[in-house]
């Protein structure tokens, strides 16, 4: 019985054709969560990254790249190439109970929408073996019986390991997904337990995709989505990470802030004239400064361990001899989180419960809080859930050293760009098509533009500002002008880029017809991309005047 088997491996053999006859590079997208825009070295950071740093030395550093300010509406655009109301992640992919807010229609099912093709159908289609590792969570069937319908398997990729939901322990995942299968963590047969990490789980997988496809499918190029869950909270670290940062953060947020400004003013991230926000957060207040100086220490080695990972990544390309042909995208969810995940009352301290234990074990189960997230966020304002630019803006590192030219290597791309982007990206590179129709139903057209031009030094050729909305926070930004508005009654705010990122003159007052004409261009989107909730009639979960929302809790920063 094994003759025929054997025979068909030779035919397949013989007249596939060879790896080097197809030019078309691999592809890898890595996203990382809950990061802020100075953590990384080559953007400023103190934290140890030195793969990632390699990468951007090697190649291009985008500074003004755009995500959607949170988890799920971020990976539903990167997916599917709109903006995440048209992909029907409008919102969330639930109603949590820390939202207000209730899903009035389809665009805000918290599921990908049938009328969407993503990244990896897009590539598949293209001839590309296509993987994805990581967080998922861009839809909201994950129970056992579900239809599975946009599972990754369902959605274009050739196999998937990972989890489905939005967050998980890092030591102890309630569960795994590995392909179409959920399963026990500690009862993988493919991946015994011992030591599990989750972080490293998903670099170990990333790197077995890319070792069996060169093996097995030499002559096809392949797509990796790789969506780590680090950093984002419960903070979870190795020991042997966490001591690499001991004492670092002793002395409190304001010296690491102002050492991040500074080597950023050096890697000329920063412009000499632009001002920049008040700090947040009193070192001199904080009750258990050990407690709090730990929380950044094992943020801090929670990055760390996925830089090593990244760093295992390419070490498989190079040894299977791809690293040259393989674009690599690096970018993060959405800016720092401020969220008090866990933290209690002040510095660390339970308000009834007593001592909270030390950060970083199985057993801790916090985030960082809102004054380490400022530091993360050097020198922007606001955070993960605002559209201001601590919110939004994220390092993007591209590297592809058979694509970018040496000339550019190293160099600062400053042409702003979102995440929208990235499919037609891969449908560039990839020479794809995509598609007008799939599944027998009709797709919607993309919406970004090809960052192939900008690894030349060419101009994008963007001929539509950019736009967001989340929880009622609104921006556009349409070449070096902002207009953004906090909160669904918050007043529209206008901050010329080119002199003020850090968003500290408002010259809304000052410019009124620029104003009218930005909030016009908005409006026009939102009602085009189905943005309908907060700032329309009716507000989300009742009946109310234009402008009227119901009011939530006040969240970190505001």
């Amino acid at each position: 019985m094994k003759k025929p088997v054997l025979l068909v491996a030779l035919i397949f053999a013989v007249f596939s054709p060879a790896r080097g006859a197809d030019s078309r590079p691999n592809v890898i997208v890595i996203l990382s969560d809950d990061v802020g825009y100075s953590d990384l070295g080559c953007f400023g950071g103190e934290i140890a990254t030195p793969n990632l740093d390699a990468l951007a030395a090697g190649g291009l550093r985008f500074t003004q790249f755009y995500n959607t300010a949170r988890c799920c509406p971020t990976r539903a655009s990167l997916l599917t190439g709109l903006y995440p109301h048209q992909a029907g992640v409008g919102y969330m992919t639930d109603r949590a109970a820390y939202s207000s807010n209730a899903m009035i229609n389809e665009w805000y099912a918290g599921d990908l929408r049938a009328d969407t093709a993503t990244i990896g159908e897009v590539m598949r289609g293209a001839g590309y073996g296509t993987y994805a590792v990581g967080k998922w969570h861009v839809t909201k069937d994950i129970e056992e019986d579900a239809s599975r319908h946009n599972w990754p398997l369902q959605r274009g990729f050739d196999r998937y390991y990972g989890i489905l939901r939005g967050a998980s322990s890092f030591f102890k995942p309630p569960e795994i997904t590995r392909d179409n299968r959920r399963v026990p963590f500690d009862a993988d047969p493919e991946y015994p337990a011992k030591d599990f990490y989750l972080t490293d789980a998903f670099s170990d997988h990333a790197v077995r995709f890319v070792n069996d496809h060169a093996r097995q499918t030499p002559e096809r190029p392949f797509f990796l989505y790789l969506a780590y869950t680090a950093a984002h909270w419960p903070m979870h670290a190795r020991p042997a990470d966490i001591a690499k940062y001991s004492g670092k953060y002793d002395n409190g947020y304001e010296p690491v802030r102002r050492a991040r400004l500074e080597r950023m003013r050096k890697l000329g991230l920063i412009a000499a004239q632009w001002e920049i926000p008040a700090a947040t957060g009193d070192w001199a207040k904080v009750e258990r400064k050990d407690w709090e100086a730990r929380c950044m220490e094992v943020y801090a080695a929670m990055l760390d361990n996925m830089d090593q990972g990244i760093g295992r990544l390419v070490s498989a390309l190079r040894t299977n001899g791809q690293f040259e042909n393989t674009l690599i995208l690096y970018l993060q969810d959405n800016g720092a989180c401020a969220e008090p995940y866990g933290r209690g009352g002040g510095g660390g301290k339970a308000k009834a419960k007593g001592p909270l234990p030390m950060p970083g074990p199985a057993e801790s189960n916090v985030g960082y809080g809102e004054a380490w997230a400022n530091v993360s966020n050097t020198p922007f304002r606001l955070y993960k859930h605002w559209v201001h630019e601590g919110g939004i803006s994220t390092p993007l590192i591209a590297h592809w050293p058979a694509g970018i030219p040496a000339a550019r290597r190293n160099a600062l791309e400053p042409q702003p760009g979102h995440l929208i982007d990235l499919m037609a990206t891969c449908v560039d590179v990839a020479g794809a098509t995509y598609p007008k129709t799939h599944a027998g139903e009709t797709i919607q057209p993309l919406e970004g533009v090809s960052l192939r031009p900008g690894f030349a030094g060419r101009p994008l050729g963007r001929r539509e500002p950019i736009f967001f909305e989340h929880e009622g926070n609104r921006a556009v930004r349409d070449g070096p002008w902002k207009l953004v508005a906090k909160g669904p009654a918050g007043a529209w705010e206008l901050y010329d880029m080119a002199t003020d990122r850090t968003e500290t003159h408002n010259l809304a007052a000052r410019d009124p017809a620029r104003v009218r004409t930005m909030v016009a261009q908005w409006e026009g989107w939102a009602k085009r991309a189905q943005v309908l909730p907060w700032i329309w009639t009716p507000a989300y979960g009742e009946t109310a005047p234009a402008g009227g929302a119901k009011k939530g809790k006040k969240k970190a920063g505001e």
